[in-house]
Order: structure tokens, then C-alpha cells, then sequence
């Protein structure tokens, strides 16, 4: 009796007999009879989003004929990937990046304006708030490597200085490790900070020249990169997000120019228009301006943000 009424009932239409069920699902009919169950879906966006990436993950599937134990490594490698997160490991977004899955959504979203600065991944080690600083202050609290001064203005398209625009900054160490990777060597916020632009649109601060390094690779896109072959390196970059009141803010880098990996990044974040010159400065009354040891580097870069 239960197994006839398994066949011979559907759920949700009661006396429904096997005559006037619908026809099976099959490898032809099942991505529409997917696509349909979303019909009901109140948010529209959602809806959408749900239907095209069903189609495409269908299409894949189709064209790959993936075996079971493919399929079944593959949700593996999915949950590994999950299981890989944390409070300070975000996994997916580092999937995501070696996929060039976040360079295409941020190319999407910040196609800007002539003279307007170009966005760039977010990376996944913005994962800890920035403590906020004065202009001038040093993210660097470990007092080791070359000292370093980055100097910049937030302007407008126009020209426009904006003035109590905030600057958010983070970076790896002269080792090329992040203080999340560190906890116990490094203090929580090393290489971080959140700035506020002063009136004429500047913000400057104290720092290391960071070093080119690895992304992690302990986890399952450590095991992506190893069985493609590719490389994990990125080349050395100090990270910003700049916003301001009116106008769309921006997620970039500035890059080492000369570093390793320029040519190579694994996330494929690299713009030339991005490269700076950390030049070598000797002069002893700049470094007493500054607060720093001479000789050092400096960086200058304008984050030129989009009214919006």
C-alpha cells in the first residue's frame, strides 16, 4: 500500500493517478522543468539569476558528460572549499579570484569614466575592520623593513578635492603576509588602516614596501592551482577603497612596479594604470617631515572617484 501510494500519489495533488502524472523528467526536459519551478519566485532579480545560471550550469554539464565520481569529486571539492572558511579564511572568494570570477564582476561594475581611477579585486583578506588613524600615523606596528611613505589625493572626475573622503588601506607585510595569516607575530590591524582626507582632498601615511607573495594554498584552491599547473603568486600591492559623500566609491590596488608576478598575478587583478614607482628618497629633512628613517620609498597615487 505505501509503495503504491509513493507511485501513485504526488504530493501537493491529491488522487493524482499514474495516467494523469506528467511525463518523465529526462536529460531533455529536465533543465526546463528547473527553470519552471522558479516561476513563483517573488523577487524578480532572483528569479532571473536563478534561471540563467541553471541554463548555463546545464549547458556545462551537458558539454563536460561529467562520470559520477567526477560529479561526485566535484561537490567534494565544493564542500572542502566551505569547510575551508573561517573568521579570518574566506575560501570562496579566493576561489572566486583564481577563477577570474572577481575581476570580471568588478570590470562589470566599474566600467569608468575617462580619468576616473579603475577598480580591482577586493582579495580575500579584507576580512577585519581597519582601525581608524590620523593622517601621517604608520600602519606598520612591527617596526621591521624598508620604511615607506604613501601620499595621495581623493578627487573628483572633475578635479575636485573631496575633502573628509575616507580611505580604507591594507597590505601585506616586507615578508608578503597579512596579519590575519600571523596572529600571534603580527598585532590585529598590522598593515591596516582607515583615513580620513583632510581639506584639500589628501591623505598620506606611514608603511613598509610590501612583498610579492603566495596566496594561500593549504586548502582546495591550493590543490586547483597545483593540478593545472599554474603559479600562486601575487605581485607585491597595497589595497584601498575610497569613498566619499556623493560619488561611487572604488576597491583598487596600487602595484610595486618592478615586482615579480606583474605579468603573472594569480587573480589577475593587474592594471598598468594601477603600477606605481615606490622610488628611493634621500633627503634627510623629507624624512623628518615625514617621521621616517632616511633614505626610503615613496608612493604617490590619486584615487579619482565617479559622482554617483
Amino acid at each position: 500500500m505505501l509503495c503504491r501510494q509513493r507511485i501513485g500519489v504526488r504530493e501537493g495533488t491529491p488522487g493524482m493517478t499514474t495516467d494523469e502524472m506528467p511525463a518523465d523528467i529526462t536529460e531533455d526536459t529536465v533543465t526546463d522543468a528547473v527553470v519552471a519551478s522558479f516561476a513563483g519566485t517573488a523577487d524578480p532579480r532572483l528569479r532571473e539569476c536563478l534561471s540563467v545560471l541553471t541554463r548555463h550550469l546545464h549547458a556545462a554539464v551537458r558539454e563536460l558528460e561529467p562520470t559520477l565520481a567526477e560529479w561526485d569529486a566535484a561537490l567534494a571539492f565544493l564542500t572542502a572549499t566551505g569547510q575551508k572558511c573561517d573568521a579570518t579564511r574566506q575560501e570562496f572568494v579566493l576561489l572566486s579570484d583564481v577563477l577570474g570570477v572577481s575581476a570580471l564582476v568588478e570590470n562589470l561594475n566599474h566600467r569608468t569614466s575617462a580619468g576616473a581611477t579603475e577598480a580591482t579585486v577586493l582579495g580575500p583578506f579584507h576580512l577585519t575592520e581597519s582601525p581608524r588613524r590620523e593622517l601621517g600615523d604608520t600602519i606598520d606596528e612591527l617596526g621591521h623593513g624598508e620604511s615607506c611613505v604613501v601620499t595621495g589625493h581623493v578627487r573628483s572626475v572633475d578635479g575636485t578635492p573631496l575633502t573628509g573622503a575616507t580611505v580604507d588601506v591594507w597590505q601585506a607585510t616586507e615578508d608578503g603576509f597579512y596579519d590575519v595569516q600571523q596572529p600571534g607575530v603580527q598585532p590585529p590591524g598590522n598593515g591596516r588602516g582607515l583615513f580620513t582626507t583632510d581639506d584639500e582632498g589628501r591623505f598620506w601615511f606611514r608603511t613598509v614596501v610590501p612583498a610579492h607573495y603566495p596566496i594561500p594554498v593549504d586548502g582546495p584552491v591550493g590543490t586547483l592551482l597545483a593540478g593545472t599547473g599554474r603559479g600562486p603568486y601575487r605581485p607585491a600591492h597595497v589595497h584601498f577603497i575610497a569613498a566619499a559623500e556623493g560619488h561611487t566609491p572604488v576597491t583598487t590596488h596600487i602595484f610595486v612596479a618592478g615586482s615579480p608576478y606583474l605579468d603573472a598575478d594569480a587573480v589577475f587583478a593587474v592594471k598598468r594604470s594601477l603600477v606605481r614607482e615606490f622610488a628611493p628618497v634621500d633627503d634627510a629633512a623629507a624624512a623628518e617631515r615625514y617621521g621616517v628613517v632616511n633614505p626610503f620609498r615613496h608612493a604617490d597615487v590619486d584615487l579619482v572617484l565617479e559622482a554617483g
